[in-house]
């Protein structure tokens, strides 16, 4: 039996109804898993003990929407996976299949705090495939994998209608995006009701993949992950889940200030991000940190992201204490790094707070985890110490 106690420290738990933050708490770890969280528990005299006096502990830091693995840090077109640009519909592809557990950027992300991900496909094709949620530490993808799948990406916008427009092949406007989603859907449909309605097995239509693998979104076993910048793509999602009577989430949703009466409406999950960025195209123009902020302010639930590599992984809390900065709460900003995205990616009976029975996924800082120059001195996977600070910068560097 492995026993761990982190004492005195100051603890962010994540819990809902708990206070934000409990002062001389301790955390015990027993073979991988919480055992106990609070003030005034009883330390086991066989755990080792490691003193908190002075620190903040918190659940391990979630990136709901990234790519890392897929697409490699400072390696080129040889490590670039993300995208499968054969045809702007690929629900078939899966995430699983083309993610490198040793890309430099996982070590980033640990000792910047990140213990989980879920990472996406990109968004060149309007149907881009399957995500999954892992750990950031192991060697082995399928033995990292928290959930599997956890979502199908999908895109509206400038990227799909750039990358087939240019060869003349739909879609080349925002229509032939939205067009070309809904013929995806509804032949995946009429494909489940031939399947379920025939009686004859030889009537069974053959077995077609992409159609298979959208079969769980109209089930609403499965979450659309829909690419939506602009406010035009973030109404129009949200139109078609309605049509279609699926679930969505809204993936960036850069404009989503401007209609955040409409996105708290419809009930939706939301990641914004990277809003640490550069406005590199326009739909991306208004990129920045008053979206998360008037989004949080009209009572909508999400989850900041890094969309890494397009703002490196290990400033996810960087951009949580900017939102700060900008008028978000503070336990808001942590919680949209924490409980949050655990919730919108389907994963928080296991990880996103500090609780008895979920993973030991947990990180000791040097002060407030939301000001610039703390530092992750430990971090913790699974109750396994995956990572000590010995003098760098916390991920930073």
């Amino acid at each position: 039996m492995s026993l761990t106690a982190i004492v005195h420290a100051k603890a962010f738990t994540a819990r809902a109804g708990d206070k934000p933050f409990l002062d001389d708490a301790a955390v015990i770890i027993e073979d991988g898993k919480i055992a106990a969280v609070g003030q005034g528990i009883p330390i086991p005299q066989d755990a080792k003990v490691i003193d908190g006096t002075g620190k903040v502990v918190t659940p391990g830091f979630i990136d709901a929407h990234c790519h890392i693995g897929l697409a490699e840090d400072g390696i080129g077109w040889a490590g670039a996976d993300g995208n499968e640009t054969s045809d702007p519909i690929t629900a078939e592809v899966r995430a699983l299949d083309g993610i490198y557990p040793k890309d430099v950027a996982f070590s980033d992300a640990i000792a910047a705090g990140i213990t989980c991900v879920q990472v996406d496909p990109g968004s060149a094709n309007v149907i881009g495939g399957e995500t999954l949620v892992m750990k950031t530490w192991g060697t082995v993808v399928d033995d990292m994998i928290v959930l599997r799948p956890s979502g199908m990406k999908a895109a509206l916008g400038e990227n799909p209608k750039r990358v087939y427009g240019s060869d003349r092949r739909m879609p080349t406007t925002r229509m032939g995006n939205a067009a070309t989603m809904r013929k995806a859907l509804a032949a995946a449909k009429a494909y489940l009701r031939k399947k379920e309605g025939a009686k004859d097995p030889e009537k069974v239509p053959a077995i077609d993949l992409k159609h298979e693998a959208l079969i769980p979104v109209l089930k609403k076993e499965l979450t659309l992950r829909v690419h939506c910048h602009r406010t035009d793509d973030i109404l129009t999602a949200i139109r078609i889940a309605r049509e279609f009577d699926i679930n969505i989430s809204l993936e960036h949703c850069t404009e989503g200030e401007k209609v955040a009466s409409h996105v708290k409406e419809s009930g939706f999950a939301v990641t914004v991000g990277p809003s640490l960025t550069s406005k590199s195209k326009l739909e991306c123009k208004d990129i920045g940190f008053r979206t998360p902020v008037a989004l949080s302010k009209a009572g909508v639930k999400l989850a900041i992201v890094t969309d890494h590599p397009v703002l490196p992984i290990q400033y996810l809390r960087i951009c949580a204490g900017l939102a700060v900065r900008d008028g978000m709460d503070e336990e808001f900003a942590l919680l949209a790094i924490t409980r949050y995205p655990a919730e919108i990616a389907g994963i928080a009976d296991k990880v996103g707070s500090l609780e008895p029975g979920k993973d030991a996924d947990l990180v000791l800082w040097s002060k407030d985890p939301l000001e610039y120059d703390a530092v992750a001195e430990l971090t913790f996977i699974d109750g396994e110490m995956v990572y000590e600070n010995r003098g760098k910068a916390g991920g930073l560097e």
